[in-house]
């Protein structure tokens, strides 16, 4: 039989060819399965979380103007309410993989149906004209359910981010394995191309060397390197494929990069999302001692700020807002605290029209006017004031936030600085968490230029600022 260099040529791309594209092909198809695993975890967190904030605050909130004589029973929306939180429920444990979660989910469902029970209860009470007291006790014991089913439903997100850590680990695992995988395709192609070329003519020796060197290019890591095409009949398809490969094997790294971003995102929204308990307390303290004392003008003013906090940090899920927004959101938190600390606390705000409708990333000034107001203006004796910026130049959207609260010394400013823009397990910063989150959520969504510049004098006062450049977002 003679010796064609054709068929051997074939032969061998069709070997190259199921070498590179089948261990492919199996880590995508696993590498996606671990990806939409991982999706999937992360949604029902976010459902859970916004289900538990309807549970921690909207029954409680419906049930207390009815008990306290604002809306009739029959004209409340509680039972809508309860009926969303169920219907949430199911769509939850539908997805849910884990059998333990579902179970928990499932104590969740019953202990609603309980609380369903003490709604009707008090709805029979209203309506036969018990005291007001056997009412209240009503509204004690259906709070207890309400704390129950929201301590439940926090158990199951702390359980559905376990799972997520380990689905997370498996994705690694498997990147690594992937890319382990390539390289050692990489190898036998390149140990099947040298034997080849000891086996053809001196004519299209010269090709096969360009491809030998080609390969060793690849497995060092010059994902860049390209062959040109030999115009030699035989080797035609394999210079081409060659080149794929290394063009499949570059376009496989970033988007193992661009996985890795996105999953810091997503943890980053879920810690978005948890609003500090304490806030919340304190401000539903404060609504209940200002209706006790029958101050309804700031009932109804902090009530207003509170709902338009939490709409625009919710923003339906949406990572973007307007500037106007940004401050609206600012003014409303600002607004709060004004009435939970009037003796100590002034604030302003001020920016540029021209911004007002250009979009931005949520919540970047509330941690910052926050630790002001918690590490500036607490920690001075006297007035404090608190002043929020923005405006436009050449680097972009620019929005500062300072304090004349007690400032920090060098060596504490020096020490805020380092913290911030350090590679660190969160948990292990002090004091300084708002601003780290903020700084690591520019870093993400801007770039490296976008940083928190932060000046301070002790005794004086701080200063918080940032700039980032105008994008273009649908909001």
């Amino acid at each position: 039989m003679s010796f064609s260099i054709r068929r051997q040529i074939r032969s061998s791309y069709v070997i190259i060819i199921l070498l590179m594209l089948l261990p492919s092909v199996i880590g995508i198809v696993a590498f996606l399965a671990q990806t939409a695993r991982y999706d999937l975890i992360i949604t029902n967190v976010s459902k859970t979380n916004r289900v538990n904030q309807i549970v921690r605050t909207a029954v409680s909130a419906e049930l207390w103007d009815i008990v306290a004589g604002n809306r009739k029973f029959s004209e409340g929306s509680q039972y809508e309410i309860i009926a969303g939180i169920r219907l949430n429920l199911e769509e939850i444990i539908e997805t849910t993989t884990l059998i333990q979660n579902r179970q928990l989910l499932e104590v969740a469902g019953r202990a609603v149906n309980t609380l369903e029970v003490y709604v009707d209860r008090l709805g029979e009470q209203i309506e036969e004209r018990f005291p007001v007291s056997e009412n209240e006790r009503i509204l004690d014991e259906a709070r207890g359910v309400i704390a129950l089913v929201s301590d439940i439903l926090q158990d199951f997100i702390v359980l559905e981010i376990e799972s997520a850590e380990r689905t997370n680990e498996k994705i690694k695992q498997m990147a690594r394995l992937l890319v382990f995988g390539q390289l050692a395709i990489v190898v036998l192609v390149t140990l099947f191309a040298s034997f080849a070329q000891r086996s053809v003519s001196v004519r299209i020796g010269r090709p096969i060397e360009q491809l030998e060197m080609l390969s060793n290019r690849i497995a060092a890591g010059d994902l860049d390197a390209r062959a040109d095409i030999p115009h030699v009949l035989e080797l035609d398809t394999l210079t081409e494929n060659l080149n794929r490969m290394a063009r499949k094997i570059s376009a496989l790294i970033e988007a193992n990069i661009r996985e890795q971003q996105n999953l810091q995102k997503s943890e980053m929204k879920a810690l978005q999302a948890q609003i500090t308990p304490h806030f919340l307390y304190n401000t539903f303290d404060t609504i209940i001692w200002l209706a006790e004392a029958r101050e309804y003008d700031q009932v109804i003013a902090l009530t207003r700020s509170f709902s338009s906090f939490f709409r625009i940090s919710l923003n339906r899920g949406k990572d973007w807002v307007t500037v106007a927004e940004e401050f609206e959101h600012i003014k409303s938190y600002l607004t709060i605290q004004k009435i939970r600390y009037r003796d100590i606390l002034d604030y302003s705000i001020h920016y540029d029209e021209n911004m007002m409708n250009l979009p931005v990333l949520k919540l970047l000034l509330q941690p910052i006017v926050e630790n002001a107001l918690y590490h500036g203006i607490k920690n001075k004796r006297g007035r404090g004031n608190v002043v929020v910026k923005g405006w436009i130049d050449e680097t972009g959207l620019c929005f500062s936030v300072s304090d004349n609260g007690i400032g920090m010394t060098l060596e504490r400013l020096q020490d805020v600085r380092n913290q911030i823009c350090a590679s660190t397990d969160p948990e292990n910063l002090s004091g300084v968490y708002g601003l780290y989150n903020v700084n690591k959520r520019l870093a993400l969504y801007y770039g490296d230029k976008a940083r928190l510049e932060i000046d301070s004098m002790y005794r004086e006062g701080t200063v918080v600022t940032f700039c980032v450049p105008e994008v273009e977002r649908n909001v």
